[in-house]
């Protein structure tokens, strides 16, 4: 099997995973499943947030995914309990469809590395 099809073919496990447990069916998009990725990483699973807190609920959970390339490294926990991360590199300018395969893949393996997936 090839690297994309393994990568197609575990997303669309992560998705209906995700979907089932979290929108009782609905299909999760991937700023959902970002969202969701953020609230588990803060680990305040029982609150509701803002709408400047849900962006940065999703900028976490994309720190989080990116720091296994290289972009960002977790830096502290602040008193509030939210992680902070700092920049290693300067993520590269990419088109649309290279942005949401880099994201589906440092989803993927997020939820391989937490063995969520198989």
């Amino acid at each position: 099997m090839s690297r994309d099809e393994q990568l197609k073919e575990r997303w669309e496990v992560v998705v209906e995973k995700l979907s089932k447990q979290f929108a009782d069916g609905d299909t999760l998009d991937l700023d959902a499943i970002i969202f969701l990725i953020g609230v588990q990483e803060l680990g305040q699973l029982e609150r509701s947030f803002k709408k400047d807190q849900k962006l940065d609920l999703m900028h976490i959970a994309i720190c989080k995914l990116l720091a296994p390339y290289g972009y960002y490294e977790f830096d502290f926990v602040d008193d509030d309990g939210w992680p902070h991360y700092k920049v290693l590199e300067t993520l590269p300018h990419l088109k649309a469809g290279e942005q949401s395969i880099l994201m589906k893949e440092a989803i993927v393996n997020y939820f391989v590395e937490t063995d969520y997936i198989d």
